[in-house]
């Protein structure tokens, strides 16, 4: 049985991660922060305890802070790496997010170089952050690949919240791919670089109050906060369904030549205004909360903007995208059973 390791368990993405793995009948520990998420995650996989358990890690910039977790018997083959943060809600920017990212990323890799010889791939979820250049705005003449790299400075990661957040992203997938040049493990690396990520929740493990930042955004939308304002402007025009991007993570690690490559991986654009009418479309019970739209140019900046070549993560990892409204509608649905209003 194929043993694998996923840090920071019990996150967005990592959490439909899990459920792929456990229904693939992948072997799993999951690292998480608290025993309670562990206690949360046993429970919502019961049929799967003899292949599930968890170790607590509860600060993955700490220096050996997985030297614990990579030790196993049966030993591990693969790692997945989706342990960092994603808010911008941070009183220091090095502390909160640019440490736990870089310091998050390099420990496991030094971690598992040491202790697990035996892991063959770590698969490192980054993001679209470490690949766009936010210098050059829209930049409509532009379509990002995956041979882009985000120039931002650590004096401009330092700057704010969302300039941390991007830096924390591109210092981090640097220091892996580094890693790997450098040190010469047994183990190769692959990154999945998703730009804004949709899509439903797991209940069992989200609250209102600790929604993931990309999903906020709707949760706002259909909880009337624009109703009067109107629209906030939709900023990264590129998103994509939590549920690929899991499964884009566990299709590197069982696509061999998916090794030594970084997978952009996205459904192409969106604007709220189409988040909006999608929502007024499926939950028509919903409508008087969204802000009417009227938005120039379908709600994409007058000049255009960037586009993306995602054509690796569809050749290489045989990925499928679902559709906005799909993904919208799915989560719209858990967000008012957890008592959205």
């Amino acid at each position: 049985m194929t043993r694998v390791l996923l840090t920071g368990a019990s996150g967005f993405i990592a959490t439909h991660v899990l459920d792929i793995l456990l229904k693939r009948g992948y072997s799993v520990r999951g690292t998480v922060r608290s025993q309670d998420k562990a206690d949360k995650l046993l429970a919502a996989h019961k049929e799967h305890q003899d292949k599930l358990d968890f170790v607590i890690v509860e600060d993955i910039a700490q220096p050996g802070a997985f030297d614990k977790a990579v030790v196993s018997e049966p030993p591990f083959d693969y790692i997945l790496h989706t342990a960092s943060p994603f808010h911008f809600k941070v009183t220091d920017v090095q502390k909160d997010l640019l440490d736990p990212a870089v310091q998050g990323t390099s420990g496991i890799l030094v971690s598992a170089k040491k202790f697990a010889p035996t892991v063959k791939r770590v698969v490192i979820t980054s993001s679209f952050a470490s690949i766009i250049d936010a210098n050059k705005g829209n930049w409509p003449e532009k379509t990002y690949t995956e041979e882009d790299w985000n120039p931002i400075t650590l004096e401009e990661g330092l700057s704010s919240p969302v300039h941390g957040y991007r830096a924390s992203k591109t210092f981090a997938e640097r220091a892996a791919w580094d890693f790997v040049k450098n040190e010469k493990p047994n183990f190769d690396l692959a990154t999945i670089n998703p730009p804004m990520v949709f899509g439903p929740v797991h209940p069992y493990i989200s609250n209102l109050k600790a929604m993931n930042t990309s999903n906020e955004r709707v949760l706002e939308i259909i909880t009337g906060k624009y109703k009067d304002s109107g629209l906030p402007p939709t900023g990264t025009y590129l998103w994509v369904d939590v549920r690929d991007v899991a499964l884009a993570h566990v299709l590197a690690i069982e696509k061999e030549e998916a090794g030594g490559k970084r997978f952009f991986v996205t459904a192409g654009k969106y604007t709220n205004g189409e988040i909006a009418s999608v929502i007024k479309k499926n939950f028509p019970e919903l409508a008087s909360k969204v802000p009417e739209i009227s938005e120039e140019n379908d709600g994409l900046p007058e000049g255009g903007v960037y586009a993306a070549d995602n054509t690796r993560s569809k050749t290489v990892l045989g990925l499928t995208y679902r559709s906005l409204e799909e993904s919208i509608t799915d989560l719209v649905k858990v967000l008012l059973e957890l008592g959205a209003k």
